[in-house]
Protein backbone atom coordinates (compact mmCIF):
# COMPACT_ATOMS: atom_id res chain seq x y z
CA UNK A 1 0.00 0.00 0.00
CA UNK A 2 1.11 3.50 -0.75
CA UNK A 3 0.25 6.51 1.35
CA UNK A 4 1.32 10.38 0.30
CA UNK A 5 0.27 13.26 1.77
CA UNK A 6 3.10 16.70 1.96
CA UNK A 7 1.96 16.92 5.31
CA UNK A 8 4.26 15.34 7.55
CA UNK A 9 1.93 15.13 9.95
CA UNK A 10 -1.22 13.38 8.39
CA UNK A 11 0.85 11.01 6.55
CA UNK A 12 2.46 9.62 9.69
CA UNK A 13 -1.35 9.20 11.63
CA UNK A 14 -2.18 7.52 8.33
CA UNK A 15 0.88 5.35 8.13
CA UNK A 16 0.75 4.47 11.87
CA UNK A 17 -3.27 3.75 11.60
CA UNK A 18 -3.03 1.06 8.41
CA UNK A 19 0.33 -0.12 9.91
CA UNK A 20 -1.26 -1.42 13.46
CA UNK A 21 -3.39 -2.67 10.81
CA UNK A 22 -1.17 -4.85 9.73
CA UNK A 23 -1.10 -3.71 6.29
CA UNK A 24 2.43 -2.93 4.73
CA UNK A 25 2.70 0.43 3.89
CA UNK A 26 5.38 2.61 1.87
CA UNK A 27 5.22 6.65 2.50
CA UNK A 28 5.55 9.40 -0.07
CA UNK A 29 6.36 12.91 0.70
CA UNK A 30 4.86 14.22 -2.39
CA UNK A 31 3.29 13.69 -5.94
CA UNK A 32 6.74 12.87 -7.36
CA UNK A 33 7.80 10.31 -5.06
CA UNK A 34 4.01 8.92 -5.16
CA UNK A 35 5.02 8.54 -8.82
CA UNK A 36 8.67 6.83 -8.37
CA UNK A 37 7.04 4.91 -5.74
CA UNK A 38 4.39 3.25 -7.88
CA UNK A 39 7.00 2.68 -10.69
CA UNK A 40 9.25 0.71 -8.28
CA UNK A 41 6.14 -1.60 -7.50
CA UNK A 42 5.87 -2.14 -11.10
CA UNK A 43 9.72 -2.89 -11.74
CA UNK A 44 9.44 -4.86 -8.40
CA UNK A 45 6.78 -6.30 -9.71
CA UNK A 46 8.47 -7.51 -13.43
CA UNK A 47 6.25 -4.93 -14.94
CA UNK A 48 2.72 -5.99 -14.10
CA UNK A 49 2.17 -3.94 -10.99
CA UNK A 50 1.98 -4.68 -7.07
CA UNK A 51 0.42 -1.70 -5.65
CA UNK A 52 -2.47 -3.12 -3.94
CA UNK A 53 -4.00 0.45 -3.04
CA UNK A 54 -3.22 4.03 -2.93
CA UNK A 55 -4.10 6.49 -0.24
CA UNK A 56 -2.82 9.68 -1.26
CA UNK A 57 -3.89 13.38 -0.46
CA UNK A 58 -5.28 15.67 -3.51
CA UNK A 59 -3.18 18.90 -3.20
CA UNK A 60 0.32 18.15 -2.88
CA UNK A 61 3.77 19.47 -4.74
CA UNK A 62 4.82 18.06 -7.95
CA UNK A 63 1.71 16.33 -9.03
CA UNK A 64 -1.89 15.99 -7.48
CA UNK A 65 -3.40 13.00 -6.36
CA UNK A 66 -6.28 13.85 -9.00
CA UNK A 67 -3.48 13.46 -11.33
CA UNK A 68 -2.28 10.24 -10.48
CA UNK A 69 -5.01 9.08 -10.03
CA UNK A 70 -6.21 10.08 -13.67
CA UNK A 71 -3.07 9.11 -15.05
CA UNK A 72 -3.86 5.47 -13.70
CA UNK A 73 -7.22 5.34 -14.80
CA UNK A 74 -5.94 5.90 -18.09
CA UNK A 75 -3.67 3.17 -18.33
CA UNK A 76 -6.47 1.46 -17.21
CA UNK A 77 -5.24 0.45 -13.22
CA UNK A 78 -7.87 -0.44 -11.26
CA UNK A 79 -5.95 -0.01 -8.11
CA UNK A 80 -8.29 1.04 -4.91
CA UNK A 81 -7.60 4.66 -4.33
CA UNK A 82 -8.42 6.60 -1.24
CA UNK A 83 -7.91 10.57 -1.61
CA UNK A 84 -8.02 12.90 1.41
CA UNK A 85 -8.48 17.05 0.93
CA UNK A 86 -9.02 19.94 3.21
CA UNK A 87 -10.15 21.51 -0.03
CA UNK A 88 -13.09 19.49 -0.89
CA UNK A 89 -16.11 20.74 -3.38
CA UNK A 90 -18.92 19.07 -5.23
CA UNK A 91 -16.48 19.10 -7.80
CA UNK A 92 -13.82 17.50 -6.81
CA UNK A 93 -16.43 14.66 -4.95
CA UNK A 94 -17.89 13.96 -8.74
CA UNK A 95 -14.42 14.19 -10.28
CA UNK A 96 -12.79 11.80 -7.58
CA UNK A 97 -15.81 9.40 -7.82
CA UNK A 98 -15.74 9.58 -11.67
CA UNK A 99 -12.45 7.90 -11.31
CA UNK A 100 -13.65 5.38 -9.14
CA UNK A 101 -11.64 7.03 -5.93
CA UNK A 102 -13.33 7.24 -2.44
CA UNK A 103 -12.83 10.73 -0.91
CA UNK A 104 -12.11 11.86 2.46
CA UNK A 105 -12.48 15.82 3.60
CA UNK A 106 -9.99 16.71 5.61
CA UNK A 107 -10.24 16.58 9.44
CA UNK A 108 -11.74 12.52 8.94
CA UNK A 109 -12.08 9.83 12.04
CA UNK A 110 -9.05 7.42 11.28
CA UNK A 111 -11.31 4.48 12.26
CA UNK A 112 -13.46 6.07 9.13
CA UNK A 113 -10.37 5.42 6.77
CA UNK A 114 -9.66 2.34 8.24
CA UNK A 115 -12.99 0.98 8.08
CA UNK A 116 -12.66 2.38 4.14
CA UNK A 117 -9.48 0.39 3.68
CA UNK A 118 -10.37 -3.25 5.34
CA UNK A 119 -13.82 -3.27 2.77
CA UNK A 120 -10.73 -2.67 -0.07
CA UNK A 121 -8.17 -4.48 0.85
CA UNK A 122 -8.37 -7.04 3.88
CA UNK A 123 -5.22 -7.81 5.46
CA UNK A 124 -4.15 -10.66 3.70
CA UNK A 125 -3.21 -8.01 0.85
CA UNK A 126 -6.55 -8.86 -1.75
CA UNK A 127 -8.45 -6.87 -2.92
CA UNK A 128 -11.62 -7.75 -2.45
Amino acid sequence: MLVADDDEEMRSLVVEALREDGYQVVQAVDGGRLLVEIAECLKLGGGTGSVDLIVSDIRMPVCSGLQILSALRDAHWRTPVILMTAFGDAATRRHAESLAAVLFDKPFDMDDLRTAVANMLPRDGQPR
